[in-house]
């Protein structure tokens, strides 16, 4: 393995700061956004910041998905 392409791991009082910011609600996905598309920081914080951004949009678009059929199903119950 090639030294040069090793990084110093995140600490865990960095994890510590992150997982704190992250769980306020617009300063989080803020940070979230620089974390994974500003470059300059960890690569695994960049990579954990991609991968929680993917889930909030999969779980946005079930949550879309599920608002549409239930209120398919009310419309149409209604109608009946």
């Amino acid at each position: 393995m090639d030294q040069q392409n090793l990084e110093t791991p995140v600490s865990v009082g960095d994890w510590m700061i992150t997982l704190l910011l992250t769980a306020i609600p617009i300063v989080g996905l803020i940070m979230l956004l620089v974390w994974a598309f500003g470059g300059g920081g960890s690569v695994s914080k960049s990579n954990w910041a991609k991968a929680v951004l993917l889930w909030a949009v999969i779980g946005v678009a079930s949550w879309i998905l599920i608002f549409i059929i239930v209120g398919g199903w009310a419309i149409t119950a209604l109608r009946s």
